[in-house]
């Protein structure tokens, strides 16, 4: 086990939320955004909720739990984000005849971005975030303690 596993795993956490906290911006940049993508049949579609998927660095999770309490080394080597996801969940109809995108019915598909559950997974991620720091300071804080043995 390496003295630089704790900070690069921390780094691997920091990296990834803050791709996620980057993906959150986006969603609610565009929640209101209902000339997002053309379809196949040349319309255009509202923007779509994405998500970030988190995934381990290195191996799946049984081979580093088996080897953790088996061998009793390290957990882990981090995360990342292993793909960046649509969400299915269906456009809101919103009534709105004026709006140039309304169909015949005077409906408008808007975005399936809900800005209260993008704040909360805003405040999640920069709480994630936010403990990868201090996990990263103690470790560093712990390295310069043991160089400080040798004096």
């Amino acid at each position: 086990m390496s003295i630089f596993n704790a900070i690069n795993t921390s780094g691997s956490g920091l990296t990834a939320q803050r791709l996620r906290m980057d993906t959150i911006s986006s969603n609610i940049a565009n929640a209101e955004t209902t000339r997002a993508t053309v379809n196949a049949d040349g319309e255009y579609e509202p923007y779509q909720r994405k998500m970030t998927v988190f995934s381990p660095k290195d191996q799946s999770f049984s081979s580093i739990l088996n080897r953790a309490t088996q061998k009793g080394e390290s957990a882990g080597n981090g995360v990342k984000v292993s793909q960046i996801v649509d969400d299915e969940e269906p456009f809101k109809l919103v009534y709105n005849p004026n709006h140039p995108d309304a169909n015949d019915d005077g409906y408008v598909e808007m975005p399936n971005v809900d800005p209260l559950k993008e704040t909360v997974d805003m405040m999640s991620a920069t709480r994630s975030y936010e403990a990868n720091i201090t996990s990263l300071n103690a470790s560093k804080t712990m390295l310069m303690k043991a160089l400080e043995i040798g004096k």
